[in-house]
């Protein structure tokens, strides 16, 4: 799927049609370079989702945890900061991958043996215009 955005009030209309497609997957890894949009993709996908705490760059955290209207946890990793995939296994992203609760995954690249065999696939990109495309595939 191949979706494209022109305006910041588009995406929440964005982020439902990602749930519509992506929903059979919990991981969802979100690629594209810094200042893409992969955050403020994320808090759009969350909305969605009912998420009632407050979202944001787990930067400095590698994780942060967030709970739906429903109690469902809803996990958020930036892996930018990681130094190696030993980091990764230390916080035990294995077991939030297996937890078959949504794990938004950013800088997946820096995880790549770590990712679980089906997961979605969310690629940012954003042109000169500032207009940005984004691209899902089903893994």
């Amino acid at each position: 799927m191949t979706l494209h955005v022109d305006h910041l009030d588009e995406l929440d209309t964005v982020a439902h049609q990602l749930l519509a497609e992506g929903r059979q997957r919990s991981v969802w890894l979100l690629d594209g370079e810094m200042g893409a949009g992969k955050t403020t993709l994320i808090k759009a996908i969350c909305r969605a989702l009912g998420v009632v705490s407050t979202v944001q760059s787990p930067t400095f955290s590698i994780v942060n945890e967030y709970t739906t209207h429903e109690g469902k946890a809803v996990y958020h990793f930036d892996c930018y900061r990681l130094r190696n995939e030993v980091e990764a296994l230390d916080i035990g992203i294995e077991d939030y991958f297996a937890s078959g609760d949504y794990c938004f995954i950013e800088w997946p690249e820096r995880i790549m043996s770590l990712w679980p065999t089906l997961y979605y696939q969310v690629q940012l990109s954003v042109d000169i215009d500032g207009h940005r495309t984004i691209e899902a595939d089903i893994v």
